[in-house]
């Protein structure tokens, strides 16, 4: 940040008498001639006293010995954040002001105004936050080796703007996961167009999970962005399990032998047949038992065939039974349509829900 700072004290040492004049002023060459306080900045990686044209310096001296010393500096500090809620977080920062080489019991550092101290620009802004408050406070320090210091807090809470991150991770995710429910509207027969729609979306949101860790600290937790971002690559993954499971149902279904029933034409003999097929007259006699040469009667075959027949039926209906009993439990992983359609209103309701707990914990 650049500021202004503006030091107040009294030294009778500049005390002078005038009548007409209320101040004098002076630049940045008186200053190495008197006593100054030795403010720094704590915690600041870099700071320099600005110097076009001249040096930014001002000292005013009053008749009674009251000085004003103002400095126009800018100043890089450290700050230490959390980015556990990040992008949705708040964070407070403090620039931290103290006196080099003289204790508590040498100098004593406070505030002039309180908080009316403090003045800013009512258009400041801030690319990526918004200075909610801003406070003073004050407090000792202490150094095993010098002793007690008073230090001066200026301390900012500054909230971050979502806008940003919603049209460059949360809106693109999201379109991301409800781009993959469109495979459940694709027939399961359409192999290349869902698979091909469902790796897209994985490789889409990998890509913007890179980019967002691209662009952060290295942190060693989890942050909000996260959560929603791996929430989000996992529902677009199982929709491509779900197409795996439904293709590979359907492919066992398809290999699947078509069920046979029994024809039983004779008592000693059985063959095989499909539904609705028929046994000829040599086929009825050889299977009955009777060989090629023992011609039967009209009505004897008749007889013989009609009753084998009958038994075959009964044993074939409870067969069928049995069949349709076992089926039951296993109807919708068999009928692939019934994955995609309970899919269509499970995915959808389930993501809905996690971004009603997300967005009321971490809004």
């Amino acid at each position: 940040m650049t500021l202004y700072l503006r030091h107040y004290w009294k030294d009778e040492r500049l005390v002078f008498p005038s009548t007409s004049n209320k101040s004098m002023t002076f630049d940045g060459r008186l200053v190495k001639k008197i006593w100054v306080p030795d403010v720094f900045f704590v915690h600041s990686k870099r700071s320099f006293i600005h110097d076009t044209t001249t040096d930014n310096i001002m000292l005013r001296v009053f008749p009674d010995g009251q000085v004003l010393y103002s400095l126009r500096i800018t100043v890089t500090a450290m700050c230490n954040m959390d980015f556990s809620h990040f992008p949705l977080d708040s964070q407070t920062c403090s620039l931290e002001l103290e006196s080099y080489a003289y204790t508590d019991e040498d100098l004593m550092l406070y505030w002039k105004n309180g908080d009316e101290s403090l003045k800013t620009d009512e258009k400041i802004s801030l690319s990526q936050f918004l200075i909610q408050k801003f406070h003073t406070t004050s407090r000792l320090a202490f150094y095993s080796s010098t002793g007690w210091y008073n230090r001066l807090y200026i301390n900012f809470t500054l909230r971050r703007h979502i806008f940003f991150f919603l049209l460059q991770t949360y809106f693109p995710a999201t379109l991301m996961v409800m781009l993959s429910w469109v495979s459940f509207w694709i027939d399961h027969r359409a192999v290349p167009a869902r698979v091909s729609l469902g790796i897209t979306t994985v490789l889409t949101m990998s890509t913007i999970i890179t980019g967002v860790n691209a662009s952060m600290p290295r942190v060693s937790y989890i942050k909000a962005v996260d959560i929603y971002l791996w929430v989000s690559f996992v529902f677009v993954f199982l929709s491509v399990l779900e197409y795996a499971a439904v293709n590979y149902l359907t492919t066992v279904l398809e290999r699947k032998p078509q069920e046979k029933f029994p024809c039983m034409c004779g008592m000693l003999h059985s063959r095989t047949m499909m539904l609705g097929g028929s046994c000829s007259e040599s086929e009825a006699n050889s299977l009955a038992g009777y060989p090629r040469s023992h011609i039967l009667t009209e009505e004897e075959r008749q007889d013989k065939i009609v009753a084998h027949l009958a038994l075959s039926s009964e044993s074939n209906s409870s067969r069928k039974k049995g069949l349709l009993k076992g089926q039951v439990g296993l109807r919708i992983f068999q009928n692939t349509h019934a994955i995609d359609k309970y899919s269509r209103l499970i995915f959808p309701a389930s993501y809905i829900f996690f971004n009603l707990i997300y967005w009321s914990v971490f809004a």
